[in-house]
């Protein structure tokens, strides 16, 4: 596949990498440089992507974006205990208009996610998770995707696309390809009561900022779950960042976002992964640092991945089946990790979208409200929008 759409890590990139230490990240990382071309994608499990899009922020006043000082921190950090293979592919450049950056984005995606390699972009406005949705229209008939992020985006489908109304692009436009669209970390007062109302319409999943921080493994399930996986940097506080990346008071912190990051490598389906709404600025160390360890932890995370969500072995997992009501909910443990998951059941008289029983992710707490007579939301939910 031709990635001449991709420009190489700049020179002052490289140069500071060669000042790194010896066992650094950056020494073993496969760079997309002037002199070495695009490194062969044999054996290379994640890819770094930065895409510098921007136009379609609905705060653009025309600046440039760089992700130099991040991958300069990036290539400082030391591995863990790895077994994957990275490649730094460089940077999509903005096209002559925003579609031809779509265009690159859902091609260079498409690419890599068929080749079972896992890109990593970096961006640009937030609206370039719709050209990442679009990439796997020819790869999946469903998608999950988990966004965290203050608001949900949803905005008004008739309108040109833009970073806070991209969702309702995914919605809408054909091919419909969404199952389950999620937010985590979602502030109330940012979002207006219909937005509110639309998720719940909808089936989808939002989860208050609150929530999650009181509990931040309530996330694992809903990873476990997700395709692909889009953050935006205005999720976080902004004691956590420098000057041009402040947006609220309130938001995750830097060891809450880290670990949101981990659970979404670990996640065995997650096949993308995005940080969206960067704003680079001259003394920029915090952020640049911020999102660095961010891609350390998912790069670790998928490291640490374990295939567990096998249940045609009876050896590996334990089935329980509860009757809550008229509802036989159906748990499954496996045995290997101690995750848990619910049972979807197929409803052969509807025009679902699911053709067979599945598996909803969950935590060990549904299973307990399901032995007190409670039906766990998750499953509700899906059940619900599996009825459509």
């Amino acid at each position: 596949m031709n990635f001449n759409f991709l420009t190489p890590v700049s020179d002052a990139v490289l140069a500071h990498n060669e000042l790194t230490a010896q066992q650094a990240l950056g020494k073993k990382v496969k760079i997309h440089s002037r002199q070495n071309g695009i490194p062969d994608l044999e054996g290379v499990q994640l890819a770094i992507i930065g895409v510098q899009e921007n136009r379609n922020d609905v705060n653009y006043i025309g600046t440039n974006i760089s992700f130099d000082s991040i991958r300069k921190t990036l290539y400082t950090l030391f591995p863990g205990n790895w077994y994957t293979t990275i490649a730094d592919l460089g940077d999509i450049e903005p096209g002559e208009t925003v579609d031809d950056t779509y265009f690159a984005i859902r091609t260079a995606i498409a690419v890599l996610v068929e080749k079972e390699v896992i890109p990593i972009v970096l961006g640009g406005s937030q609206d370039l998770t719709y050209a990442n949705y679009r990439a796997y229209d020819s790869i999946l008939p469903m998608v999950n995707i988990v966004s965290v992020d203050t608001n949900f985006d949803l905005g008004d489908a008739n309108l040109p696309i833009k970073n806070n109304s991209y969702v309702g692009k995914v919605i809408v436009e054909e091919p419909y390809n969404l199952f389950n669209y999620s937010t985590i970390g979602y502030q109330t007062y940012f979002n207006s009561q219909e937005e509110i109302d639309l998720m719940e319409k909808l089936y989808f999943e939002a989860y208050r900022l609150g929530d999650i921080s009181g509990d931040i493994n309530k996330v694992e399930p809903l990873m476990r779950d997700a395709h692909m996986v889009s953050i935006d940097l205005k999720s976080v506080r902004a004691a956590e960042v420098s000057e041009n990346q402040k947006y609220s008071p309130n938001g995750f912190t830097g060891k809450e976002i880290c670990a949101i990051s981990r659970y979404a490598g670990i996640s065995n389906k997650v096949s993308s992964f995005g940080v969206y709404e960067y704003y680079a600025s001259q003394k920029d160390n915090a952020t640049s640092m911020l999102v660095a360890q961010m891609i350390w932890y998912f790069i670790e995370g998928v490291n640490c991945r374990v295939k567990d969500d096998d249940f045609l072995n009876e050896n590996y997992y334990q089935k329980y089946t509860i009757l809550v009501e008229e509802d036989e909910l159906i748990f499954y443990k496996s045995l290997k990790t101690g995750r848990w998951w619910i049972e979807i059941p197929f409803l052969p008289d509807v025009n679902n979208k699911l053709k067979k029983h599945t598996l909803l992710p969950c935590m060990h707490s549904d299973y307990v409200s399901a032995t007190q007579g409670e039906v766990p939301e998750r499953w509700y939910k899906a059940y619900r929008k599996n009825s459509f």
